[in-house]
């Protein structure tokens, strides 16, 4: 966490050229947002035979949430802690290799035993769940874009409910040329910049081009007030409102109406008015019809005066991780009192006027955050979340 809040900081950007990528025939987009895997032996190999990359990412940001939270998992009563971890599909490099090794002569016989559990949509959520010994509820939220965001949710559900004491939530996501490609063909891609990395993707901006992929995990332990309290935690923030809808209404562009229901809704159930937000953590993806409908619903719900702005240009899009990784970035801008702009915003363009873009580090008291996540199927999730009193 550490590593990712000071590189955005100091406006650094992960995206670059993917080496190799040229070599799949009609790919257009060939840039990437890489995280770098480290020290992964470290997992025995037992248990790691059953884990692709998003699962190692998994298990090792589970790891650094429970160490951060300061929960050791005897000090939680068997079946009261559970893991709800998102992602958009099972692991696209196991995915791949499953399919390059049976499909030549259809033979079947030439799969590991272990390929299976790499591939299935569940791999982050089962992985965790096995290596920390995870008896309560386990689960896997599977909606593309607002996976993690949705995880986080139904987590929060969970405990208010008295179902848990404890949720680790969040979502993982691995890169490879094939998840790139699915939004490819979609023209969601950003493909005039493979020459010049480091300028997309561009949230908001007039030249921006669709959206660049990349990957990592995201963790936060939620955990039920009193509880947190009673140990003594270190509480980053507290989950106030919580609302996911569908759109009804197409299969691959965002409703700015969806989305605005969705807003008022996460308002509605926190208690709270537009104007009591203090920063909104867009989606911003950098497509033009997706920057276009959320900054149309923004306007119309909070105006021009809660400052916006976008994580994708430092990281990518990670797609089912992005929800969770941008709260615990988010969660640090209420903690430090700065709030990050939107990377690559040069000139706001014309469809996206009219709310308060931040486009160079703002410095203020945050006590109201409010995440977006907009995925494909028309699924919109928003989440409100608040400084605890000093």
């Amino acid at each position: 966490m550490d590593a990712l809040v000071e590189g955005i900081e100091r406006g650094r950007s992960a995206v670059q050229y993917m080496q190799g990528w040229d070599q799949y025939i009609g790919l257009r987009s060939l840039v990437a947002a890489p995280a770098r895997l480290n020290n992964e032996k470290a997992i025995p190999r037992k248990s790691r035979r059953s884990m692709g990359r998003m699962s190692v990412f998994a298990v090792q940001a589970a790891e650094e949430a429970l160490a951060d939270a300061g929960l050791a998992m005897e000090s939680v009563p068997s079946g009261r802690m559970g893991c709800i971890i998102g992602s958009t599909m099972g692991g696209a490099e196991s995915l791949t290799e499953a399919f390059e090794t049976m499909l030549p002569r259809k033979d079947l016989s030439q799969l590991p035993a272990m390929k299976f559990f790499q591939c299935v949509a569940h791999t982050a959520a089962m992985n965790v769940a096995q290596y920390l010994g995870i008896t309560g509820y386990v689960m896997a939220t599977s909606a593309a874009c607002a996976s993690s965001l949705q995880a986080i949710g139904t987590g929060y559900d969970l405990i208010r409910m008295g179902k848990q004491d404890v949720v680790l939530c969040g979502g993982s996501e691995e890169l490879h040329p094939t998840v790139t490609a699915s939004f490819d063909i979609l023209f969601a891609t950003s493909c005039g910049y493979n020459g010049d990395p480091q300028r997309t993707p561009r949230p908001f901006d007039r030249e921006r081009d669709g959206l660049v992929c990349g990957e990592g995990c995201g963790i936060v332990a939620l955990e039920e007030y009193e509880r947190a309290l009673s140990r003594k935690a270190h509480i980053y923030g507290e989950i106030i409102g919580y609302h996911t809808a569908g759109s009804g209404d197409h299969v691959s562009q965002s409703s700015s109406d969806a989305i605005m229901v969705c807003l008022r809704e996460a308002l509605a159930s926190a208690g709270i008015a537009s104007h009591d937000v203090d920063y909104i953590n867009a989606h911003g993806t950098a497509t033009v019809q997706g920057d276009r409908a959320e900054a149309e619903a923004i306007r119309k719900v909070f105006g021009d005066t809660v400052p916006v702005s976008s994580l994708k240009g430092y990281i990518g899009h990670t797609l089912g991780a992005s929800g969770a990784l941008e709260l615990i970035v988010s969660l640090a801008t209420m903690q430090r009192g700065t709030i990050f702009p939107t990377r690559n915003l040069e000139r706001v363009a014309d469809d996206c006027q009219g709310i308060c873009h931040v486009m160079r580090p703002l410095a203020g008291d945050v006590k109201i955050i409010l995440k977006n996540c907009f995925a494909f199927g028309g699924i919109n999730a928003v989440l409100v979340c608040q400084r605890l009193p000093l």
